[in-house]
């Protein structure tokens, strides 16, 4: 979500720095900064609000360099000031940074204790510090960087100014995007290829886990190992639509990795990273009696899934209805009722209805939505905001993980101002959505597997997916997403109900999607997967590698990262949507408008 841009060359690099951040503007942002090399050494500018604000500090205090890197910033780690606005400098090292460094409050108390002193609240910092601390010891510039990136725990990507080195750029990244623009006798690193557009069409994407070192002369790239890489250049259309696609086929592809940086900045709404607390809000949950969510569609299944971290970790009642049921059956609710209605747009027709009409009765009310300005969000008493940035695809994909993402800590909240959570529990909480965006990038590892079981997939005619607790909703979503995409028809079961029914669509020619996290009801889960290879039904298990093999007769097993059960949904939605994403590139159906399907329902 928030911009990098760097530029090494000949001509003025301010401007175009400025240019390029002007361009990233929509990913949202609530600070802004340049770094410059003048003479020899490293000036900044930094300021709070648009960039605007930076262009008068800058039209005050001119930069005039041709190597620089700018940043628009989306706070996570620290309240958004200057004083945490990036550019981040110490020592030597100056530098920009999308995603999170999770070991950040390790590493920054070794640091102290050497010596560092630190200006801002931010985990970026810590970075620069360590950098510096490396370039004491290495005289290797890249030496050093690898020996920095190899101590980083989490998703990020960085570029980086060094005094002494002029004219060169230092890039990384893991879990966050970050491209190298190819110039004449100047080179770019760029968040994406829309920040870069403005100066060129050539465009190196660096994988993850790559870093590379960028001068007026070229760029030389190294894989994660440290092995020199060699990334094609590719010619981008000068059609913005496939800029913003980046190196992406469809939409959904780039809306499902993006998502590293949108749940991200979604818990940062909601979560204190620095002191491992969940924010307090305008809602007192100790208050509330019984949550009432409205939704429809893939919202419905995101309100569900919460449902199930309210009751558990707040011991709150919750309810989730589809808002077109909902606002038709003259629903009997309390006066300490809640009702939230979740939506990306904040405009679908029934979910306002049904909103409104808990407002007319007079009921607290609050809006989980992506487009902050909606009718819902004005609607509404509170605005709970989702961060996912703008999605284009007509299935949904990081809106679905960035309301599930608030959800879950808006549930730790709930649950520490109902007393039903301590403050040991709350930091190990705090800890796992910590995690949440380094382990959906890792998850994206999984693609080669699911392009294998997408392969065959796309060759069924009826799937089932089953799940149990927080699965059994992301298993109606999985069945959703691939009905809507490859128009298999799907459906989506909580693996209890089994034998009550769905064991009797079982066959050779009817495969099963079980979503089997190693949580308490693992094992129920396996035997019911054996139930189902026992009558000759295809399955494929998503769960970690560290689960036990139930040892069933076509049982075919793909590997997921291992988590915390509070993040499972977060991280077990990354291959549900690639499953049925690559299914529907192996038809040959069009992803990103899928027919008789729009992005917003907003009639009835």
């Amino acid at each position: 979500m928030c911009g990098i841009i760097g530029v090494t060359g000949t001509g003025p690099a301010v401007p175009r720095l400025i240019d390029s951040l002007k361009r990233l503007e929509y990913r949202g942002y609530d600070s802004a900064g340049v770094a410059a090399l003048v003479d020899g050494k490293i000036e900044r500018r930094r300021a709070k609000g648009k960039i605007r604000e930076l262009e008068a500090v800058l039209a005050a205090e001119p930069l005039d360099a041709t190597i620089g890197i700018g940043h628009t910033r989306w706070a996570t780690h620290g309240a958004p000031t200057t004083a945490n606005a990036h550019p981040h400098k110490a020592g030597r090292v100056t530098l920009v940074h999308n995603g999170i460094i999770e070991n950040f409050a390790e590493l920054k108390a070794e640091l102290v204790a050497e010596g560092h002193a630190f200006e801002s609240q931010t985990d970026t910092e810590v970075v620069a510090h360590l950098l510096d601390s490396q370039l004491g010891k290495i005289n290797d510039p890249l030496v050093a960087f690898k020996t920095v990136l190899d101590r980083l725990t989490g998703a990020y990507a960085l570029a980086v100014l060094i005094e002494g080195e002029d004219g060169l750029i230092l890039g990384a990244r893991r879990g966050s995007p970050l491209v190298v623009g190819w110039g004449e006798g100047e080179m770019y690193l760029g968040s994406d290829a829309l920040a870069v557009g403005p100066f060129t069409q050539k465009i190196s994407y660096l994988e993850e886990g790559d870093f590379v070192a960028i001068d007026r002369s070229g760029a030389r790239m190294f894989d994660a190992s440290g092995a020199p890489a060699d990334r094609p250049i590719v010619q981008v259309s000068a059609s913005s639509a496939l800029v913003e696609k980046g190196e992406h086929r469809h939409f959904m592809e780039k809306e499902i990795h993006e998502q590293p940086d949108s749940v991200q900045h979604t818990l940062s709404e909601y979560l204190d990273f620095v002191n491992g607390k969940a924010k307090p809000g305008e809602i007192d949950f100790a208050t509330v009696e019984r949550i009432q969510i409205v939704a429809c569609g893939t919202a419905f299944y995101a309100g569900q899934i919460g449902r199930y971290a309210f009751e558990r970790l707040a011991g709150l009642p919750c309810d989730v209805e589809i808002a077109s049921e909902f606002r038709y059956r003259h629903p009997a609710l309390t006066k300490g009722t809640l009702a939230v209605a979740v939506s990306q747009s904040g405009e679908t027709a029934d979910t306002l209805a049904s909103l409104t009409w808990c407002k007319a009765q007079g009921l607290k009310t609050a809006a989980l939505v992506n487009v902050h300005s909606s009718s819902m969000a004005r609607e509404a008493g509170t605005l709970w905001p989702t961060h996912a940035g703008p999605e284009i695809g007509v299935a949904s994909t990081k809106a679905f993980t960035a309301q599930v993402a608030a959800l879950l800590a808006l549930a730790v909240t709930a649950g520490v101002q109902r007393g039903r959570i301590d403050p040991a529990t709350e930091g190990e909480l705090v800890r796992a959505l910590f995690e949440a965006p380094r382990l959906i990038a890792e998850s994206m590892a999984m693609d080669g597997a699911l392009k294998e079981v997408a392969h065959d997939l796309s060759k069924a005619t009826d799937v089932l997916f089953l799940g149990r607790g927080a699965m059994f909703p992301l298993a109606m979503e999985g069945a959703l997403k691939l009905k809507e995409i490859s128009y298999i028809h799907a459906e989506g079961y909580a693996a209890g109900e089994l034998k009550h029914g769905p064991i009797a669509l079982i066959d050779e020619e009817t495969p099963t999607i079980a979503l089997a996290p190693l949580d308490d009801v693992f094992e129920k889960t396996a035997s019911n997967l054996q139930e189902i290879a026992a009558r000759g039904g295809p399955v494929i298990m998503i769960a970690p590698k560290t689960a036990p093999d139930p040892h069933g007769a076509g049982i075919r097993r793909v590997d997921a990262p291992d988590c915390h059960s509070l993040i499972a949904p977060l991280i077990y939605a990354i291959p549900v949507q690639l499953l049925a994403y690559y299914t529907a590139v192996q038809k040959g159906t069009d992803v990103d408008q899928p027919r008789n399907l729009a992005k917003s329902v907003t009639v009835e």
